[in-house]
């Protein structure tokens, strides 16, 4: 592979990582660039957390190219890792040491840096500092992660599940900081399960499924290829036939994942009507009804029948 455009922080192609008879990561192909905060999104299993660990330099792939930064990991692993942030999906610090040595001993590893200090008032740890890491809650854990990926002063910052087990207060300060980051020309890599994660922080997505990018682009964008501005879901019993759905005004495709029907709409005011007289008509009982604006979790639905939350 060439040396990469002065625009692109991240690029592979055909990437593939196979555990025994299982192909993780399947072909993938991939570019980020610079100063843009972009999202994988995929269920437990679709291949996320290999493919950032092979870009990481962490795995080794089976098959397929990587260059980051405009480098590759075989000719310049020691400098990437100099210009590269990583928390991972689960980390192990020592849990001996306070969080004010573990920030310190993760901002000696780099000839540049921040001052650990103020990383720790801004991840909201200044008051931990003194605490051991095996005292600190999960949330607490999760954002000295954070603090220890940025205390490097990367340009390029890989987060996995980053917001994992956060409080809501402690997910809106790693979005700020994720935001200010930006704002300083650095460049995200994260993987998330929440879709209003995705759809504030990043610019771009790539939504995985069994280790292959299936649909790529903004968040408004992928949720336009929907079709429809708004989702119905609703189950009954008994079920009423698809074909029934179908013939609904303003419906799209509709989907079914065990008893609940998931339908695409573009107007509620059109659907829902025609849907509760179908209802009566066919004898069946409404059991649960809800409406909510499509999202990427609804996409992701459509394209495969999953949800992005199931194992």
């Amino acid at each position: 592979m060439t040396s990469e455009p002065a625009d692109t922080a991240v690029r592979c192609r055909g990437l593939v990582k196979r555990y025994a008879d299982v192909v993780a990561v399947n072909g993938l192909d991939l570019e980020v660039e610079r100063g843009e905060c972009f999202g994988l999104l995929g269920p437990n299993g679709a291949g996320k957390t290999t493919t950032i660990e092979i870009l990481e330099g962490l795995t080794q792939p089976d098959a397929g190219e990587v260059e980051i930064l405009g480098s590759g990991w075989q000719r310049n692993g020691r400098e990437l890792r100099e210009r590269l942030g990583i928390s991972l999906q689960e980390t192990q610090l020592g849990e001996k040491l306070t969080v004010g040595e573990t920030v310190r001993l993760f901002r000696s590893f780099y000839r540049r840096g921040r001052d650990p200090e103020e990383v720790l008032v801004r991840m909201a740890l200044d008051e931990k500092r003194d605490a051991r890491v095996g005292k600190l809650s999960g949330g607490q854990k999760q954002r000295l992660a954070v603090a220890c990926a940025l205390v490097g002063n990367p340009e390029l910052l890989f987060l996995d599940e980053p917001t994992t087990g956060l409080d809501p207060q402690s997910r809106l300060q790693l979005w700020q900081q994720i935001t200010e980051f930006r704002s300083t020309g650095g460049t995200v890599l994260l993987t998330t399960h929440y879709m209003d994660e995705a759809e504030r922080l990043c610019d771009r997505v790539a939504i995985i499924d069994r280790g292959q990018v299936i649909a790529l682009g903004t968040p408004a964008e992928l949720i336009s290829s929907l079709q429809a501005a708004n989702v119905v879901e609703f189950s009954s019993e008994p079920q009423l036939a698809e074909g029934s759905l179908r013939a609904l005004p303003g419906v799209g495709e509709p989907h079914r994942r065990g008893s609940l029907w998931s339908l695409p709409v573009g107007s509620l005011a059109e659907t829902v009507p025609a849907l509760l007289a179908l209802v009566e008509r066919s004898g069946s009982r409404l059991v649960s009804l809800s409406t909510h604006r499509a999202t990427l979790e609804d996409l992701f639905v459509a394209l495969t029948g999953r949800a992005l939350r199931e194992d």
